[in-house]
């Protein structure tokens, strides 16, 4: 596992493909409508995260591809993991707990007091953070119109 430098933030595309994949299969009420903007924004929006300082990214790879990511996001006082995806063929390895591990540690490490991760409703990996402690805060209400 290492930290990914802005340069190579295209890399990360194969996830978020797959991470929309797999929100549209799962979320109850909004199949269908993930990405919410084009992948080449939300790169973008990485790069410049990473650039300012706002943002890290840790990737997990074997023989130079990209099997899941993990982005932390800081705000003050409150962190924030924004994404973690690990692509389906190389789950259960083990690589989401050295991610989450590495974001709670980053995170821990910069001094905030908070910690907020968002699940799309139907998830999975609801128990999964909830193994690390966190606990459903709030539920938000959309609807498509």
């Amino acid at each position: 596992m290492r930290e990914l430098e802005y340069k190579e933030i295209y890399r990360l595309e194969e996830c978020l493909k797959e991470l929309a994949e797999h929100h549209n299969e799962v979320s109850t009420g909004f199949k269908g409508c993930y990405p919410k903007r084009p992948f080449a924004e939300t790169l973008e929006s990485f790069r410049e995260g990473i650039q300012s300082g706002k943002s890290r990214i840790a990737v997990v790879e074997e023989n130079g591809r990209i099997l899941g990511f993990c982005k932390t996001d800081v705000c003050g006082a409150e962190g924030k993991i924004d994404y973690l995806i690990v692509l389906k063929e190389a789950r259960g390895g083990g690589y989401g707990n050295d991610l989450m591990d590495w974001a709670m540690n980053t995170l821990k490490q910069s001094g905030v007091n908070r910690i907020e991760v968002r699940v799309v409703d139907g998830n999975d990996a609801i128990r999964f953070y909830e193994k690390y402690g966190f606990r459903i805060n709030a539920q938000i209400l959309r609807m498509n119109v």
